[in-house]
């Protein structure tokens, strides 16, 4: 989509936004509700919208943050910085919030010092427009706060000066990093040496690792210890999002250069190994089925702590029987051949045609486990069933940039989303978003374990996900899950039309009806013609771990 395409969107929802301010509020609603307030800490059971057909809210209107007033676009878009790299950043860090790459974050930056930190970083000659951002966790007892190691660098789009010397501030994740070391300079901006963490390529199972058996005189000719192997050139890793890396996976390259050096000489063991072994035995492949999927069920749940040697010796056992099979029937079909006249390459071109056999040294089903492509339409598949969300094909074809999608709008707990940012690996991100998505089910209060909301409550009122950052006029950033039915919160004060994230929403403070923890907020429409008529956005501080 172009720049003026994009401006005209803009323009054309923000005189949507004016025409709701317009309107003729219908104030008797939210009174009414008010009224009520008494009997929420027992009732507990709002309903909002239940199903699309009873949607009229226009979603792209929360994700540009509107409440932030005019701001403007810095007109830059910094190139991504090389892995590895240690750079020496202006630092912010967020109680309330997990900034992943590609994700959106507001700000409202108040403080003297994070204002100069932001002035700073529009003006730096080696990383302009960047800010490092990382997570922290306060001890409930001593109060004591804790840095998270890895955090995530953003990008700076958009910002505007108030009379107050304060600034509105729009940036956007961009890169992981590691957070070396940390210090206050003399004006008293927090700064962080950070390292750039170098992101893998995604992996796809090698497309020559099955298929059809090559021909013999080629298994001679790769087995021979004096036959020369051409060698592969390593270009550089792409970064994640970038647009060659998809038509790169997807090249027609040969199976060998696919691999690394440790990868080829097993593979070249396991060709030895199959060396004159022409058929492989069809009747197995039903036990061959049962026993993938088991050991892929044992294996999903311990891919972390197996070494990678048992598994070795496992394949190279089960190879080993196979072979002998294969040996015996090899023998016994060349010398029924030779009977009846037939050539070696002519028995050796029939057999091709009729069987396939992997040609590679792991089983099918180990590839497929760390596939980052597979993964991708597994995770997204899951998605779209659980959050409702439209199609994600596009991001299917990166899975590096699907797997921080799916962290950054995950609805669970900011521990749990901190544990996926720190995760190396796409195709392991992947795994650990499918498992979690897998037993999503519950949403608890975290200090007393009160069953707030069903995993079906889940409600889109972004264009960007069901959980998304907000800022407050007070520089408070809150992750929120918007949900359209919640139970056991009470409800304290009257609705408030001013900075509403939600434009044409009234907000009311929730609380946790059991142990009184402010939970977050109910929305409510303040006209008849906004569906859904009211919905809760919870904190995902304020969430559990347990999901069940």
């Amino acid at each position: 989509m172009d720049r003026d395409s994009i401006l005209e969107r803009e323009r054309y929802q923000i005189q949507q936004i004016r025409e709701l301010e317009f309107e003729e509020l219908q104030i008797e609603e939210v009174d009414d509700l008010n009224e009520s307030d008494d009997d929420a800490a027992t009732d507990h059971g709002y309903r909002g919208a239940a199903s699309s057909s009873e949607f009229t809210f226009d979603t792209c209107l929360a994700s540009l943050h509107t409440y932030l007033g005019e701001v403007e676009d810095t007109h830059h878009r910094l190139a991504f910085l090389d892995g590895g790299a240690v750079w020496a950043l202006p630092l912010f860090y967020l109680e309330g919030a997990v900034l992943f790459p590609e994700a959106t974050l507001p700000l409202r930056v108040i403080k003297s010092n994070f204002v100069a930190a932001v002035e700073k970083a529009l003006h730096q000659a080696d990383a302009p427009y960047t800010i490092g951002v990382v997570h922290v966790e306060r001890d409930p007892d001593s109060g004591r706060i804790r840095f998270s190691t890895i955090g995530t660098t953003a990008e700076i789009r958009q910002y505007r000066r108030l009379e107050d010397h304060s600034l509105n501030v729009v940036t956007r994740g961009q890169q992981r990093f590691h957070l070396r070391r940390g210090w206050i300079d003399d004006d008293g901006v927090p700064y962080g040496e950070v390292q750039i963490i170098q992101e893998d390529l995604p992996l796809r199972t090698p497309r020559d690792a099955f298929g059809k058996l090559a021909p013999l005189s080629n298994l001679r000719s790769f087995s021979h210890p004096h036959t020369s192997h051409p060698n592969t050139s390593h270009a550089k890793r792409p970064r994640y999002g970038d647009k060659d890396s998809a038509s790169e996976s997807n090249s027609e390259e040969s199976f060998d250069s696919e691999l690394s050096l440790a990868e080829m000489r097993m593979h070249r063991s396991a060709i030895d190994s199959c060396y004159g072994y022409d058929t492989i035995d069809e009747s197995t492949s039903s036990d061959d089925d049962k026993f993938v999927c088991e050991s892929e069920l044992q294996l999903g749940r311990s891919h972390l702590s197996e070494p990678i040697g048992s598994m070795h010796l496992d394949c190279e056992r089960r190879n080993k029987k196979a072979n002998l099979g294969i040996r015996n029937k090899s023998i016994s079909g060349s010398q029924s051949c030779k009977g009846k006249g037939l050539k070696e390459g002519q028995m050796v071109t029939k057999l091709n045609q009729s069987y396939g056999v992997p040609r590679a040294f792991w089983p099918y089903w180990v590839y497929r486990m760390y596939d980052s492509y597979h993964l991708a339409q597994r995770a997204a598949g899951m998605w779209k069933q659980i959050v409702g969300a439209p199609s994600m094909d596009e991001l299917v074809k990166k899975p590096d940039l699907l797997s921080f999608h799916i962290g950054s709008k995950i609805p669970l707990s900011e521990s749990i989303r901190q544990e996926l940012l720190e995760i190396d690996g796409t195709s392991y991100r992947l795994r650990r978003e499918i498992e979690l998505l897998e037993s999503f089910d519950r949403i608890r209060c975290k200090n007393c374990q009160t069953v707030i909301a069903k995993r079906s409550d889940m409600l889109m009122m972004s264009s960007e996900g069901p959980l998304g950052a907000y800022v407050n006029p007070g520089g408070y950033v809150y992750e929120i899950m918007t949900l359209y039915k919640a139970n056991g919160l009470a409800l304290t004060g009257r609705p408030i039309k001013e900075y509403s994230w939600f434009p044409g929403y009234a907000w009311t403070i929730s609380n946790c009806a059991t142990c009184e923890t402010q939970m977050g907020w109910l929305f409510t429409a303040t006209n008849k013609k906004l569906k859904p008529s009211l919905f809760w956005g919870i904190r995902s501080s304020q969430v559990a771990d347990d999901m069940r």
